[in-house]
């Protein structure tokens, strides 16, 4: 049976462990082979270990068929091991970037780079690809409701054609890191809202993406399960992952030590808020 987490707080919350240390956490989520997620700093391929972004936004401008521009003219970038937050009003662009470094959809003009690679050049049969390096957390995860967590959880390693057993260990460990391993059986409509949304940053981060992209995460929770969630990406941005997330919570994320970039009227400015630490500071 699956180790029962510590003690758990409200809606059932259960505390997450320390993500350098969750794969050794249960018999099944590690093998005497190494690690099966961020135990470890991200590994940096060595034909791009000189690309000091991982993000790079180059005089980028975007509309929606004959409408507005919905982003003019940005630039932007996102440092590798860098965590920053997109802040704006609704309709502002946000959701927009983050589609556009997920090739969800192309700018209309500027150039775009994703750990060096321009989107560009991407050919539609290799967007599949690409996007198995990024995972994506929405404000609705959008689970299957007729699976269990532990399915839902899998299915990036699935559609990858991983084996049985790296997906038992890999999935566990991911569950583990959001605190809810215990849950592994249930059903998407049996959890709570925050425990929903922890489902999905589990899947997002089960096949180890250098990457990590978040839009609204945290919209539809109560103050404190938004606390944790964002507490579980800035463990993750610890070990060497990139995260962008996209939020209103601008109340949350200024008691938060990282560079915040706000988006009105297709423009783009970089905000630094008081108690920036000397390594964001320096980003640039």
């Amino acid at each position: 049976m699956p180790r029962q987490p510590g003690r758990a707080v409200a809606e059932g919350r259960a505390r997450a462990r320390p993500i350098a240390d969750f794969s050794h956490s249960h018999p099944h989520a590690r093998s005497g082979r190494g690690s099966y997620l961020y135990d470890s700093p991200i590994p940096i391929p060595d034909s791009r270990k000189k690309v000091a972004d991982i993000i790079h936004f180059h005089h980028v401008s975007h509309r929606y068929g004959g409408g507005p521009e919905i982003l003019a003219d940005v630039n932007f970038r996102l440092g590798k091991g860098e965590m920053a937050f997109l802040t704006g009003p609704s309709g502002a662009g946000k959701s927009t970037l983050l589609r556009l470094t997920a090739l969800l959809a192309r700018p209309v003009r500027g150039q775009i780079l994703v750990e060096g690679t321009d989107l560009q050049t991407i050919k539609r049969r290799h967007i599949p690809a690409f996007r198995r390096q990024i995972g994506v957390i929405f404000q609705d995860p959008s689970l299957l409701k007729e699976r269990t967590v532990f399915e839902n959880v899998a299915l990036p390693l699935l559609i990858r054609g991983a084996s049985g057993d790296d997906i038992g260990r890999r999935v566990r460990a991911a569950l583990d890191a959001v605190g809810l391993l215990a849950k592994e059986k249930a059903y998407p409509p049996t959890l709570s809202g925050g425990e929903q949304q922890r489902v999905g940053i589990a899947r997002a981060v089960v096949a180890r993406p250098p990457l990590l992209l978040a839009d609204e995460p945290t919209g539809n929770l109560d103050p404190d399960m938004a606390r944790e969630v964002m507490q579980l990406f800035m463990r993750f941005n610890e070990v060497g992952v990139s995260v962008l997330v996209a939020t209103h919570a601008r109340g949350l994320i200024e008691r938060l030590p990282h560079r915040i970039a706000h988006l009105e009227k297709g423009r783009l400015d970089d905000l630094r808020p008081a108690g920036l630490t000397e390594k964001t500071l320096d980003f640039g």
